[in-house]
């Protein structure tokens, strides 16, 4: 894919000039291979640049002014769609490209990823993985969604107090032992024990 930039190479506006200048600065910080096509010399870019600038993004007076930004044959934008992607560090996107690996684009769009699909392990999405056991075992939602009532029921079980009998049962026997123990403790003692 190479990135079409449509310039003017004796454009009369210094605006223009530092628009370009910054276009094609920022392509090459970047390291992304581009094309600059110029429209000054070549009726040929020039007609071809205004046929393809989507009308809604042409101004009211019906030509586009250069730098025009295209990905092959697909429109990116002009210069104030580039600075605004260069501000959000989303001009890979804007672009079309893929971003590199470990550049800021990369990590946002990681960051985002995750988000909507849950942590990547080793190349697969877990909620995939997740959803394919599932599916492995012959469970689906509706047996999810019963196991979870069938879950919910014996929790309530737990607060009756019917169940709750056994338990009372085995601390009363608890307590019984203790105090047991305890009256052993109580016994008087002799004095003749106390002397040993």
């Amino acid at each position: 894919m190479v990135i079409k930039v449509f310039l003017a190479s004796s454009s009369g506006s210094t605006a223009i000039k530092k628009k370009q200048q910054d276009v094609l600065g920022f392509l090459e910080a970047l390291k992304v291979d581009y094309a600059p096509l110029d429209i000054a010399c070549n009726e040929d870019n020039r007609m071809w640049m205004r046929e393809n600038v989507p009308v809604e993004k042409k101004p009211t007076n019906g030509i586009p002014l250069p730098p025009q930004i295209f990905n092959e044959e697909s429109y990116c934008g002009d210069y104030e769609t580039f600075f605004d992607a260069k501000e959000d560090n989303a001009v890979y996107a804007f672009l079309g490209l893929p971003p590199p690996p470990g550049s800021k684009e990369a990590k946002e769009a990681e960051k985002a990823f995750i988000l909507e699909n849950g942590p990547v392990k080793n190349g697969t999405v877990e909620n995939e993985t997740v959803e394919s056991e599932t599916v492995e075992n012959g469970t689906d939602d509706a047996e999810d969604e019963e196991n979870l009532e069938a879950e919910e029921v014996e929790e309530e079980n737990l607060d009756d107090d019917s169940l709750k009998a056994p338990v009372k049962q085995e601390e009363a026997q608890e307590e019984v032992e203790d105090d047991e123990a305890k009256g052993e403790d109580d016994q008087p003692v002799s004095e003749e024990e106390e002397d040993e």
